[in-house]
């Protein structure tokens, strides 16, 4: 017999929103920030002033799984680096906007790009500069260590924080709210 997740109640704590899994089956896009969601936030230089990332392999795998579920996946980040670009290269993500100020337009460009609504779209912010990209989209997203006025802003939070798999567990919500679990899983039997 075999058995797949289901959205636990330990998940379902964090919603905001009680038609939240009904959108997430609308959903055709994935729109990630970087620092404080793929990453933990902190900025790692170099004394050549060399900007170092690092990211969690499970939201990497997570990302894969989103992708082939047929869903787009987009990077918009307030800041531009080499490190966000390869990890963008190696994921397979086409749609990486970097250095943009005004992330609210940004989604709604990406979104007509891609044929589809804001409503389509889930977004993962952390923090002041993503609210206009968080208050666009069909469903919002943020992590266990944002402040406060982010949490109380968003229709699901995390119960991990940014860079620890917080993208990996959405993106499992994401299965759950699906019914997907079979269709990933398949390779894996």
């Amino acid at each position: 017999m075999t058995c797949f997740v289901q959205a636990s109640p330990e998940k379902l704590l964090h919603m905001n929103h009680p038609d939240l899994l009904t959108r997430l089956k609308l959903t055709q896009a994935l729109v990630l920030d970087v620092d404080g969601i793929l990453t933990d936030g902190r900025l790692h230089f170099t004394e050549q002033g060399e900007e170092h990332k690092i990211f969690h392999s499970r939201d990497g795998h997570g990302i894969k799984l989103a992708q082939k579920l047929g869903i787009e996946v987009a990077i918009i980040s307030g800041r531009a680096s080499p490190a966000l670009r390869h990890r963008a290269e190696n994921l397979g993500i086409q749609h990486c906007l970097i250095g943009i100020r005004d992330k609210g337009d940004a989604l709604e460009a990406l979104a007509k790009s891609l044929g589809i609504e804001t409503r389509q779209c889930a977004v993962m912010g952390d923090d002041i500069i993503d609210l206009p990209m968080l208050n666009r989209a069909g469903v919002s997203v943020t992590v266990a260590d944002a402040p406060a006025v982010i949490r109380a802003r968003v229709d699901w939070v995390t119960s991990l924080g940014g860079g620890q798999g917080a993208v990996r567990e959405f993106i499992d919500l994401l299965i759950d709210a699906r019914d997907a679990w079979s269709t990933v899983m398949a390779e894996h039997q």
